[in-house]
């Protein structure tokens, strides 16, 4: 019955999302060139809508800095390290293994393979690995 009226506000929390950042933010200078550039990119594709400012967490989406390494709780109860392989994973396919405590799914997006790995590298740089 509310299924029409949810479906529009996730349209809108997804385009409006990527207006609602602060692109004005620069990548942290002791980052690698690929850190940098994978902070860059995240930054313009919207990805700190959700993730937060410099993606220290955000309302609908947890935080990427310091993900690296760590132990997800995923929504079918059980649990994902955020290795290398788990990262690509879940940026190249969001759906596969979604976070638990956050209702939106995160969109698909066109990232290329070299921007994703750029977008992982920052990810573990910012988490010590």
């Amino acid at each position: 019955m509310h299924r029409p009226l949810l479906t529009a506000a996730v349209a809108l929390v997804v385009v409006a999302a990527p207006a609602c950042t602060d692109d004005s933010a620069s990548a942290p200078s002791d980052l690698s060139a690929a850190a940098r550039e994978g902070f860059t990119t995240a930054q313009t594709n919207g990805c700190f809508a959700c993730h937060g400012d410099g993606g220290v967490g955000g309302a609908t989406g947890p935080a990427l800095v310091g993900l690296g390494g760590t132990t997800v709780n995923l929504t079918d109860g059980t649990t994902a390290v955020a290795d290398t392989a788990y990262l690509r994973r879940s940026i190249t396919d969001p759906g596969a293994q979604k976070t638990a405590g956050y209702v939106l799914v995160m969109p698909a997006n066109s990232l290329s393979t070299e921007q994703v790995e750029a977008v992982v590298a920052w990810i573990e740089e910012t988490s010590g690995g």
